[in-house]
């Protein structure tokens, strides 16, 4: 009975000298992951949020293992989420690459709009004003279209300082996209009043 005694003492205490060795490499791990995702936070919450909060779920899972003391499976589980903060860093930066090339193109876009659109826009004005002080209107042309014209005429104004302001704000891709609507707005009402739109 006593021998018996002595190896489960022996096996209680392997065991706790097993639980202790692997406490300080859970630890490790845990505080490994939240370095390298604290890293990528900031970028990845721009561009892949999505994918951030599953790892910060992930993590959360880990931290909750090693309270409770389950270092095994914070040693498992580790290297799963390694792996996936790398993949969240090279997505963040693949978005960020990608949102980087749209600005670019978005600027590149304006400076053409930025120049023919408000030419569009005032000659679309000065063609409303000629025609409502005229006694006749053109051959297409009829009151409604023109009473149209000029409320579309005064939208083109507020969309193009829309477009204007986003631009001056640095925000070129909405300057881009409200800029062509207006361009794409300006030629109907030309095209409305007779005028070529281009």
């Amino acid at each position: 009975m006593k021998k018996h005694s002595v190896w489960l003492l022996a096996l209680a205490a392997v065991l706790v000298v097993g639980c202790a060795n692997q406490k300080g490499p859970a630890e490790q791990a845990v505080a490994g992951a939240e370095t390298a995702l604290a890293a990528v936070r900031d970028e990845a919450q721009k561009y892949v949020p999505d994918q951030l909060q599953a790892l910060d779920a992930q993590l959360a899972a880990l931290k909750d293992s090693l309270a409770k003391g389950d270092y095994k499976a914070v040693l498992t589980g580790a290297p799963t989420l390694n792996s996936a903060i790398s993949s969240l860093k090279d997505a963040a930066e693949a978005k960020k690459a990608d949102a980087e090339a749209a600005l670019a193109r978005a600027k590149d876009a304006w400076g053409p709009l930025s120049a023919e659109v408000p030419k569009m826009v005032d000659a679309t004005e000065n063609r409303v004003t000629a025609l409502s002080t005229s006694h006749h209107l053109p051959k297409g042309v009829t009151k409604e279209g023109l009473a149209a014209a000029k409320s579309g005429v005064d939208s083109l104004k507020s969309m193009w300082s829309e477009a204007s302001n986003a631009s001056a704000s640095g925000d070129f891709t909405t300057a881009v996209t409200k800029a062509q609507a207006v361009k794409d707005k300006a030629a109907e009402i030309m095209r409305s009043l007779g005028m070529s739109a281009g």
